[in-house]
């Protein structure tokens, strides 16, 4: 099914330090990533004595010089009031301290995201790596696969290096005053614990964070703090929100350009998922491992960096089948996970 998408900004793209004003006091300005999702966009909004952020991008020199430049060049020197963080993942909370230490500002994010990070970046049992392993173990990690995890350590630092002490917690339907207009906080499940968009029906814009992507559907994971959890179940249903917003409302997404059509990017995300289901299930012949049915899931070998998000997808996917009836999961001998048709 095709998007259907019309890019407003189909031939730019911010340069580096600078912005590009997507709305009426709306800046997009876009920070560099080092792995192969290579950018994140940031928005910055116009207060009228200074701006607030959405999401911060993640911690590096790189990162913080290019904000240096946009406090004296885009900021015009005048102060961040406001960080708001869609979720806790390092590109989009990974300077919130930083900005938040540097401006004495408030912290905004949802209370589901908080505690994630937190417990991420303190390794709290069920989201260290020990636990990490444990789960990918279950499922058919091999175990020189799992040494280097294990070497490797909190990988969530690197991109983190530390994180807010305190915030104000963002409800599901909350309104937040940012800019000159009034956002609506839209929360999403599945890719993250408790996400959250923002609307602003008078500026017909949506922030998207993640939820939302024009080209790619964002990582769908099962990770050991919650493992029989059916997280592509919670996705597929948060996408189904966004279908009460008008379509012709100008999407900010966290990757990629900003678009319009909403609808029929959900429609299309839905039709990819399914599709991934049915291929899962067409491939399945006798009791198989997640790790095992990765080619047929990807098609193609990761990097261990790669291969930890595509096994925690793999096993969204799997889950949402076994929850569904669809397979049956039994453990064996090796204490591994197998799945086979019911």
């Amino acid at each position: 099914m095709p998007n259907r998408l019309s890019y407003p900004w189909h031939d730019q793209l911010p340069v580096s330090g600078q912005t590009i004003e997507v709305g009426p006091g709306i800046h997009w300005l876009q920070m560099p990533l080092p792995f192969a999702l290579n950018h994140i966009n940031l928005w910055l909004l116009r207060e009228q004595h200074g701006w607030t952020v959405v999401d911060t991008g993640f911690d590096s020199e790189e990162s913080r010089a290019l904000w240096e430049q946009h406090f004296n060049g885009t900021m015009a020197g005048l102060p961040m009031q406001r960080v708001v963080a869609t979720h806790y993942h390092p590109d989009h909370i990974g300077l919130a301290d930083w900005l938040v230490q540097r401006f004495s500002a408030p912290f905004h994010c949802s209370l589901g995201e908080f505690t994630a990070a937190h417990a991420l970046w303190h390794g709290l049992p069920g989201f260290d790596v020990v636990a990490l392993n444990a789960h990918f173990g279950r499922h058919g990690l091999p175990a020189g696969k799992a040494i280097q995890y294990r070497e490797r350590g909190n990988t969530y630092r690197w991109g983190v290096k530390s994180l807010p002490l305190n915030f104000n917690r963002v409800l599901a339907g909350d309104t937040l005053h940012l800019g000159d207009a009034d956002w609506v906080t839209i929360p999403g499940h599945g890719h993250s614990p408790e996400h959250m968009a923002l609307y602003c029906e008078e500026k017909r814009c949506l922030i998207a964070g993640d939820m939302l992507l024009p080209k790619i559907s964002t990582n769908v994971g099962v990770w050991a703090s919650e493992p029989d959890g059916d997280s592509l179940k919670l996705f597929l249903a948060s996408l189904n929100r966004f279908l009460d917003l008008p379509d012709d409302t100008l999407v900010l997404p966290s990757h990629g350009r900003p678009f319009r059509g909403i609808h029929p990017r959900v429609a299309a995300l839905h039709a990819h998922h399914q599709e991934r289901l049915a291929t899962l299930s067409a491939a399945i012949r006798g009791p198989v491992t997640a790790f095992e049915l990765l080619p047929v899931l990807f098609g193609r070998v990761f990097d261990l960096y790669q291969t930890m998000f595509a096994l925690a997808e793999c096993i969204a996917h799997l889950n949402h089948l076994w929850h569904a009836g669809v397979l049956r999961r039994q453990q064996d001998s090796d204490l591994c996970y197998r799945f086979s048709l019911a």
